[in-house]
């Protein structure tokens, strides 16, 4: 069990719980879990199974100041679109509805009792199952509610922007997010994160999606090179519903994903894709859990990493279906691309299936550049480097082209070019 696994104290980090936010008995008793929970498993060390590959020690030392007040500017300015809400160093700043969109500071929802937020707020990003979640819980006062209206076709995407700034010390931000997608909507959500110099980011989403919804959810992570940026999506989908991510990450030391959704009523489809870059010496770790409860229901997942140097990249995807799931088709692909000899990647693919009437696949690959290809370009006066970054960024475009929304896209695939020392090709 949890409780009896080797952890990091991570009594620097317990200094947060000494001052947490109160709010109503509800909230409080929700608090109270997280607290307890973090004190009783802190940070998590390699003897944690879901953190073996993954060291936190660097995280563990540090010493944390308040956030600064003032934040750099982020490159996702200029995305169009109407809704949203802007966090700057952790904090709320500027939000901002749409025509079917309502987008509400989280503290004011909790203190009017706004409906719907005690009935989702908690219930699926539990802070019992999760040590940075349970941080998050126990002293989160920042957030937003976005609601999509029942019906309704939003038509540009909402944007969420997180943007952090340097300050003399680190410092951690738990902004919270509770998205409900209500019956019949249609939405777009792009969530960016870009930052400047050290600091923790420990973002909690939690996503409901509601009969016949679709909605889709791309994540961009650009931050600062010596940040830690670990966040937790949990997804909760009911019947007839569709929900479509795309993650990018990108910055960050360290960087980690734990995107979960729980497929919760009939011909649901689910599709996680995801790609990540690692150089220096980043850490990139994602992992993916998916719980197929019901019968009918698929769900395709494709995940590519590039790693360099002396980078590091680990992918853990679960999908579990249960004994009620029958006519269950789910497939998992997992693929990394190793740029250098010192580049490493742990991948971890797991099936967990208690149907007897399904289809599941699941498959890994780990490789390097063809060097036909490579020789090939070469031959028409390419040189290596640019060679090099256009054979990577193809690899990874590939699951970047499921973005729907054609400036959104636009713009990640210019950050990953970027990424790889290139410029954006013509």
């Amino acid at each position: 069990m949890m409780a009896n696994v080797m952890t990091t104290e991570g009594p620097k980090l317990a200094r947060l719980l000494e001052s947490a936010p109160g709010g109503p008995e509800w909230l409080q008793r929700l608090r109270d879990e997280g607290r307890s929970a973090f004190l009783r498993i802190g940070i998590p060390t390699s003897k944690h199974e879901e953190w073996k590959y993954t060291n936190l020690r660097d995280l563990a030392e540090l010493e944390f100041t308040d956030a600064p007040q003032n934040a750099p500017a982020s490159p996702w300015d200029g995305t169009e679109s109407e809704a949203g809400a802007t966090f700057e160093n952790g904090r709320l700043v500027r939000w901002q509805g749409a025509k079917g969109v309502t987008i509400e500071p989280i503290a004011e929802c909790i203190a009017n009792d706004c409906p719907g937020v005690r009935e989702h707020l908690g219930q699926y990003a539990r802070p019992t199952e999760h040590p940075f979640v349970a941080l998050n819980t126990a002293v989160f006062e920042h957030g937003v509610v976005v609601r999509i209206a029942k019906d309704a076709q939003v038509e540009k995407p909402i944007h969420l922007r997180f943007v952090n700034g340097a300050a003399d010390r680190p410092y951690v931000t738990n902004p919270r997010v509770l998205v409900v997608a209500e019956r019949g909507s249609e939405a777009f959500i792009l969530e960016s994160h870009y930052g400047e110099g050290v600091y923790f980011a420990n973002p909690v989403f939690e996503v409901k999606v509601e009969e016949n919804a679709h909605l889709e959810h791309v994540k961009v992570q650009q931050e600062s090179g010596e940040a830690f940026h670990i966040a937790t999506i949990e997804g909760h989908q009911e019947a007839n519903s569709v929900y479509h991510t795309v993650s990018a990450s990108f910055g960050a030391q360290l960087s980690r994903n734990d995107w979960n959704v729980y497929l919760n009523g009939q011909n649901v489809e689910t599709r996680l894709y995801g790609a990540y870059v690692g150089m220096g010496e980043q850490v990139s770790d994602q992992h993916t859990r998916l719980d197929h409860a019901q019968p009918n229901c698929n769900s395709f997942e494709v995940y590519k990493g590039i790693l360099g140097d002396r980078a590091s990249g680990v992918f853990n995807g679960k999908i579990f279906v249960h004994q009620d799931a029958q006519k269950t088709d789910a497939k998992q692909t997992n693929q990394a691309l190793l740029l250098s000899p010192t580049a490493t990647i742990d991948t971890k693919p797991q099936l967990e299936i208690y149907a007897d009437d399904v289809k599941c696949t699941h498959g890994a690959t780990v490789g390097q550049l063809e060097e036909e290809a490579l020789f090939y370009l070469r031959a028409r006066g390419i040189p290596f480097d640019v060679a090099r970054s256009l054979l990577t960024y193809a690899f990874a475009s590939e699951v970047l082209d499921h973005i729907t929304h054609e400036q959104v896209q636009d713009q990640v695939e210019r950050a990953l070019y970027e990424k790889l020392g290139g410029g954006f090709p013509a």
